[in-house]
């Protein structure tokens, strides 16, 4: 459904530089929001890193000023409209809990810190954070001076501070930072780190946006295939064409089975040659169990030689005693 709005006395300057891209909010407040006051609510943040004190996946606890809404309501937070960008970003989502006319905030953002301790280009600065963990989220981020030198934070600084004042329960003081600048700082010099969306510092100092190369789509250019013309089967020359493709598998199956009978032969080759040298080794060893068997046989004594040698001995004796009895 729609419906249709009459608005008296617009200044013709919103007609004039109006944008589209802007969102224009028609609304009004009832009766139980007119009174203005603190709202905690549940929050957030929405794809953004802008936010200090807002965890990457979970929600914490915020607290905004205006008509008091009752829990449970909806809030969005949008970063910036009034400097004319082309595109509003949604940087939080919140729901509210409660509300307070007398609500005191007692922890406050300070990116403004003093020079505790110098070493040449090295500075211990405090007043700038209030713990280490919010110095580690912060290490590597752009400082300044008032007179202009610029430096980084570098790490939260623990081992160095054992000279600097501590807390009442007698625990180190925490929140101090160890920052380098490209010259020294004096004690007098006032620190500061400025919060800007990378989107504004490059609108502030006409940057382009960087573009890697191969992240880009690029056009395809194919260059157009040319095919042969196509010829009739009436033309002599296509027949001798087709007739050749053809004959080009028996072709092949000739040259296939010359090569399989070349390596038959071969392997017959081979084989023959094998079995000779198998057969002279066979031939080898028989010479020489031969030979073996032969040198046994010539050691060992004979039957007939064993018997003369028995027979003559005993003959021998008979002939001396018939000559003894004779003489």
């Amino acid at each position: 459904m729609y419906i249709r709005l009459e608005v008296h006395d617009v200044p013709f300057e919103m007609i004039e530089y109006f944008d589209p891209c802007h969102p224009i909010l028609v609304g009004g407040i009832g009766l139980g929001e007119e009174n203005v006051g603190y709202m905690q609510t549940r929050l957030k943040r929405h794809r953004h890193r802008m936010l200090k004190y807002t965890p990457e996946h979970m929600h914490c606890l915020a607290m905004f000023w205006g008509p008091l809404a009752p829990p449970k309501t909806g809030v969005l937070a949008v970063q910036s409209l009034s400097n004319n960008q082309a595109g509003f970003r949604i940087i939080a989502t919140a729901c509210i809990l409660e509300f307070n006319h007398a609500a005191w905030i007692v922890k406050k953002i300070k990116l403004v810190g003093h020079p505790c301790k110098i070493f040449k280009k090295t500075a211990l600065v405090k007043d700038m954070f209030t713990s280490d963990l919010e110095v580690a989220r912060f290490e590597g981020a752009a400082i300044r001076t008032v007179s202009g030198i610029r430096g980084q934070v570098k790490k939260a600084a623990k081992e160095e501070i054992g000279n600097l004042p501590k807390k009442k329960g007698g625990q180190p003081r925490e929140g101090i930072a160890r920052c380098t600048s490209e010259d020294r700082i004096l004690m007098s010099d006032i620190v500061f780190l400025r919060m800007k969306a990378v989107a504004e510092l490059r609108r502030e100092h006409n940057l382009a946006v960087p573009v890697n190369k191969d992240s880009l789509y690029k056009a395809i250019e194919r260059k157009p295939r040319k095919f042969n013309p196509l010829k009739s089967c009436c033309d002599g020359a296509s027949r001798m064409k087709s007739s050749c493709s053809r004959s080009t598998p028996s072709i092949v199956m000739k040259k296939r089975k010359l090569k399989e009978e070349q390596k038959r032969k071969e392997v017959e080759a081979q084989r023959a040659k094998d079995e000779q040298v198998l057969r002279k080794r066979r031939r080898e060893e028989r010479r020489e169990r031969y030979r073996e068997q032969d040198k046994l046989k010539k050691k060992m004594p004979k039957a007939g030689d064993m018997h003369a040698g028995i027979i003559a001995p005993a003959l021998c004796c008979y002939v001396v005693g018939k000559l003894s009895l004779w003489l």
